[in-house]
């Protein structure tokens, strides 16, 4: 009752990595709300689940193990969630902002009418007076992302409905095992019991899948054009930059927009959340939809030539000057002084 549950995105038997990364922010929440970690998975041959979830501090696993519930469809996955949270009542339900998150999450949310939080950048515990009904609310989850097109950042709360649900997109939080050898219970669903055969109408015949050539997420330098690279021509430069420091091309939505680049290099709240080693970010303004894409990076250069760009204010070093005066040079001195 009361406890914290996420809900695990499977592909060939491993757990997705954003699933990984919320049972790390749910194991720090559970940890405030002195309460259980609980993950469901849902699918079919699931039993090396447990070994990859249990080091996050899974406490509890909900295991359902059934033919039809793999691949996923929408349905049958609903109708689980559905009557598990009826059934075990959690307070608070995180899933990933992914196609399967963004498929599954409204459909639950509508289904017992707590209310959904789509893409997080941030989720903590806090406190929420009710001036007018002269209430405060103790332990709500904070669920907090950029609105009305990244110009705020809104902090929503969700004082009555449970479970209170939010969707986090991968790259957002971090992955950290708590324990290698902790180990917590499994509980094996009977699916009968909570998907109807009805649920099943829909059969997926065949599946074609082609995975991303590129590799922003896992790259350690990413060099990364906005809209103030001016074109696609210029975008160039940045190639040629990454190749020498051995790094990705990113873009902002601007650039992609402005079709200086390709939708899939797009980094920021619409586009991929990276956290690398060195983020050179390129004639960017730093709009907030963007900064909450690569902030957690560990070292940001700035290259602006508006000295009062507001990426200048989370970069490490600025340097103020045009893309085509800046980058020469430093593909220049890259070259001289790399092994």
């Amino acid at each position: 009752m009361n406890n914290i549950f996420v809900y695990l995105e499977i592909e060939d038997g491993i757990v997705g990595d954003v699933s990984l990364e919320l049972l790390t922010k749910g194991r720090s929440l559970a940890k405030q709300l002195n309460c259980k970690l609980e993950a469901v998975a849902a699918g079919h041959e699931l039993d090396g689940i447990g070994a990859q979830v249990f080091p996050y501090g899974v406490d509890i696993l909900h295991l359902a193990d059934d033919k039809r519930l793999s691949p996923y469809t929408s349905l049958p996955h609903t109708s689980l969630l559905v009557n598990l949270f009826k059934e075990e009542k959690p307070q608070i339900a995180l899933m990933g902002a992914t196609s399967i998150g963004r498929d599954l999450g409204p459909r639950v949310s509508s289904a017992l009418f707590s209310g959904l939080t789509a893409d997080c950048t941030s989720l903590e515990i806090g406190t929420y007076e009710d001036k007018k009904a002269g209430k405060v609310y103790e332990n709500l989850l904070y669920q907090i992302r950029p609105a009305f097109g990244g110009n705020i950042v809104a902090t929503i709360v969700n004082p009555d409905c449970r479970p209170q649900m939010a969707t986090v997109r991968e790259g957002v939080m971090k992955k950290e095992i708590k324990d290698p050898k902790f180990v917590g219970k499994t509980r094996k669903l009977d699916v009968s019991k909570y998907v109807a055969d009805t649920d099943f109408v829909i059969e997926v015949i065949e599946r074609h899948m082609e995975k991303s050539k590129l590799n922003i997420k896992g790259s350690p330098i990413i060099v990364s054009g906005g809209y103030g690279v001016g074109s696609a021509e210029n975008f160039k430069l940045l190639h040629e930059l990454a190749a020498t420091l051995g790094g990705e091309v990113g873009a902002s939505r601007a650039a992609v927009d402005a079709g200086f680049s390709e939708h899939e290099r797009q980094i920021g709240q619409t586009g991929t959340t990276v956290r690398p080693k060195l983020y050179i970010a390129c004639g960017i303004s730093g709009q907030i939809q963007h900064i909450a894409g690569m902030q957690e990076s560990a070292m940001i250069i700035a290259i602006n030539n508006d000295p009062k760009a507001p990426i200048n204010a989370i970069a490490d070093y600025v340097i103020t000057g045009t893309v085509e005066e800046v980058l020469p040079k430093m593909i220049k001195y890259y070259k001289k002084n790399s092994k």
